[in-house]
């Protein structure tokens, strides 16, 4: 039987002590608290507790350790744990850094170990329905999510409360967007502390156009956990602060369009049955069960690394927005003072403050030239890149091809000949787009996504030269890892799924699985792809890495470590 240490006897170490031993799986309690721990071990008066990590990893029948410590240690002690040759769950935040967490991710990998991040509401019966009816269409095209975690509670000093609340709602966005967000704007109230946030709201803008807001503060009169998911054709809200009857309503209402103009047609709320289950013990099991099987968990490094990544965005913007504050106190004092000559130091001070802020790259559209928008970034001289426009670092754009105006493209992709791009399109990072290819107005690509020479996007499903359509475009989203092959098509209005794989010249005219390999016309699923490029065998096994996968209702998942190869 497969036992565990939790490390930290704070108020969410004892909830993890608590659940862990109710499954018969504590063997150890880990604090530098020597009165914590001897209160616990009345408790439980069968678990081990030290005061010191590195005795409890010197134990060779533990299996995984559990850390509920504060986020500056999450790090530190995980390596530790993963170089013991431990299973490690590590709570919200992973850590502070992300190299911190690409290193925890690459150790554990390289070390076979499971790392698992504790957000929690992954294992909470009304997300994971809500999930489910948002990812199988139920809710149709999501415009829009907002949440609120609000309360007057524990007030912390080593964190701000974008830190302490926000991971939970960053995740579940995410989860249900399925996409990263190209655009994070985040501002603050302080009025406990003029350094530690008190109130903050964070905007996610993604690339398919879905937008959200997050609203969390600890200076609140009532508790309220409320995730809202707006739909063209249903609505979701998720309060967990309401009896298990009530945590999930769907609303089916619509919108009419009555002589040019929009009328709602509400619906009654239809709530949505939930088993009892305690999230937390649902995620205390889910740990157990990895460390058995080997399986990776629905909240792994990965998963950690994405939140970490909006979270270490947003407190960016949020010390942007202290900045510009002080900028503007400093010009109103200026204007007051016309006091002349200020001591040197002070002039500096004020002068930095003043400086403009980092701004999106834009490039000049004048031909004849290569343009730079920094030492790392390269346009042709024969190419155009209209004003605006945003290309990121390393980004290549070779001959005669033509960015247009208002499009974003990401860090190290590579734009072929004679591409178009534009207007108002956006490219993720590390994309390759090859010779011949228009990335019309309507189209997404995600991060990684590889469009071979010729192949063909549209954007009106209807086009005549005569009539004018374009506000009939219909959204194609090509989703992270995805490889469209060399003269395919892919007809507007659906969905490439992650690392999907789109045959030369093929025609694809619905969504594509995550992963699913289509060819043909109108394309067909064949059989599935690895994330390395490699067609899966009968068995789901990859014969270049050797990653074994499962197939379940919504497609592939990962099996677990992958075999040798």
């Amino acid at each position: 039987m497969k036992q565990v240490a939790v490390v930290g006897s704070g108020y969410w170490g004892r909830n993890l002590v608590r659940n862990f031993a109710e499954l018969g799986r504590l063997k150890w309690i880990c604090d530098k608290n020597h009165e914590a721990l001897t209160a616990l071990q009345k408790s439980y008066p069968e678990v081990r507790t030290s005061l010191q990590l590195a005795e409890v990893l010197q134990d060779d029948e533990l299996a995984g350790v559990a850390i509920a410590t504060p986020a500056e240690t999450h790090f530190h002690l995980a390596r530790e744990v993963i170089l013991a040759g431990k299973h490690v769950y590590v709570e919200k935040p992973l850590t502070l850094e992300e190299s911190e967490a690409r290193e925890l991710i690459s150790l554990a990998a390289e070390k076979r170990q499971v790392l698992m991040v504790g957000h929690l509401l992954h294992y909470h019966p009304g997300f994971i329905k809500l999930k489910e009816l948002a990812h199988s269409g139920q809710l149709g095209r999501i415009n829009y999510i907002y949440s609120h975690r609000l309360n007057l509670g524990k007030i912390r000093r080593e964190e701000n409360i974008l830190w302490s609340f926000a991971p939970h709602d960053i995740s579940m966005i995410l989860a249900l967007a399925r996409e990263e967000p190209e655009s994070i704007r985040a501002t603050g109230g302080y009025y406990l502390h003029k350094r530690i946030a008190d109130v903050t709201n964070t905007y996610l803008e993604f690339p398919s156009g879905l937008k959200s807001h997050i609203f969390v503060s600890w200076l609140h009169p009532l508790k309220e956990q409320k995730l809202v998911v707006v739909g063209d054709k249903k609505m979701a809200v998720f309060d967990d602060t309401r009896p298990l009857h009530e945590k999930l309503l769907l609303f089916a209402h619509e919108i009419n369009w009555e002589d040019g103009i929009p009328v709602p047609a509400k619906a009654e709320a239809e709530a949505v049955p939930l088993e009892q289950i305690e999230p937390l013990r649902a995620e205390c099991e889910q740990f157990i069960q990895c460390l058995e099987t080997g399986q990776q968990p629905i909240t792994d490094g990965q998963e950690g690394l994405r939140v970490l990544k909006v979270l270490k965005s947003a407190q960016a913007s949020l010390n942007c927005d202290i900045l510009r504050s002080a900028r503007l106190s400093i010009d109103s004092a200026d204007q007051k003072e016309n006091v002349s000559p200020m001591n040197k130091r002070e002039s500096d001070r004020r002068d930095e403050f003043k400086r403009p802020f980092l701004a999106p790259i834009r490039l000049e559209s004048a031909p004849g030239k290569t343009r730079k928008s920094s030492s790392s970034v390269f346009v042709h001289e024969t190419a155009v890149v209209d004003e605006p426009a945003q290309i990121g670092e390393g980004t290549k754009i070779w001959h005669f091809s033509h960015v247009l105006q208002n499009s974003r493209l990401g860090e190290k992709c590579n734009i072929g000949q004679n591409v178009v791009i534009g207007p108002e399109v956006s490219i993720g990072s590390r994309c390759k787009i090859q010779n011949n290819v228009s990335v019309y107005k309507g189209v997404t690509l995600e991060d990684g996504v590889f469009c071979g020479p010729s192949m063909v996007f549209t954007n009106i499903y209807n086009p005549r030269a005569e009539i004018a359509k374009m506000d009939q475009i219909r959204q194609t989203l090509v989703k992270k890892g995805a490889t469209l092959g060399a003269n395919c098509t892919i007809v507007c209005g659906v969905t490439v799924g992650q690392y999907g794989f789109v045959g030369a010249g093929a025609v694809v005219t619905k969504d594509v699985p995550d992963q699913a390999l289509i060819v043909g016309n109108p394309g067909r699923q064949i059989g599935w792809m690895c994330e390395c490029g490699e067609r899966l065998n009968d068995d789901l096994v990859c014969p270049g890495c050797g990653q074994r996968f499962i197939q379940d209702t919504k497609g592939l998942k990962r099996e677990g470590t992958a075999v040798a190869g």
